[in-house]
């Protein structure tokens, strides 16, 4: 029987970087804690978002936040083993983008983990939701080398 909830949604990723464990991520049973994945995703993003912006990006100016996330620990990570997270824009609505990001073995490509994340954008000054901008749309479209699949929110 196939357990679907580790396959990845997307074919190919563009970004991928890899990661570094420290002592103090693995939990008492040896492995990889479950809330360093999360960590590990976030650094990721923020890589991810430098690649498309061509460079530096001010998370203010830009301007999302998380409203929610969904992870799927699929396999453990022990402290030896190497690993890598891609990223990549799955969806992209008025005002939210859903990025798809998994944690894998570098030598046999074995899913970790894998997260979907909803990103909406969010005006701080008035505290309150509003669209993605045209220019970031066309960015992540530029650097997936794809037209992005419109989300309903």
């Amino acid at each position: 029987m196939s357990d679907n909830r580790c396959e990845a949604g997307v074919e190919k990723y563009r970004h991928r970087m890899p990661l570094q464990m420290r002592f103090n991520d693995i939990d008492m049973l040896g492995h990889l804690n479950n809330s360093v994945y999360l960590t590990f995703m976030d650094l990721a993003k923020a890589d991810y978002f430098r690649d498309v912006n061509g460079g530096d990006v001010d998370i203010r100016k830009m301007g999302v936040v998380i409203v929610n996330i969904n992870a799927n620990f699929c396999a453990p990570t022990f402290f030896n083993e190497k690993i890598e997270v891609e990223t990549a824009t799955v969806a992209i609505g008025e005002k939210s983008l859903t990025l798809e990001q998994r944690i894998f073995s570098v030598p046999d490509r074995q899913v970790k983990c894998c997260c979907r994340t909803i990103m909406s954008g969010f005006d701080i000054k008035t505290n309150t939701s509003m669209p993605i901008s045209a220019e970031w749309v066309n960015k992540l479209e530029m650097y997936e080398g794809r037209k992005l699949v419109k989300s309903k929110i």
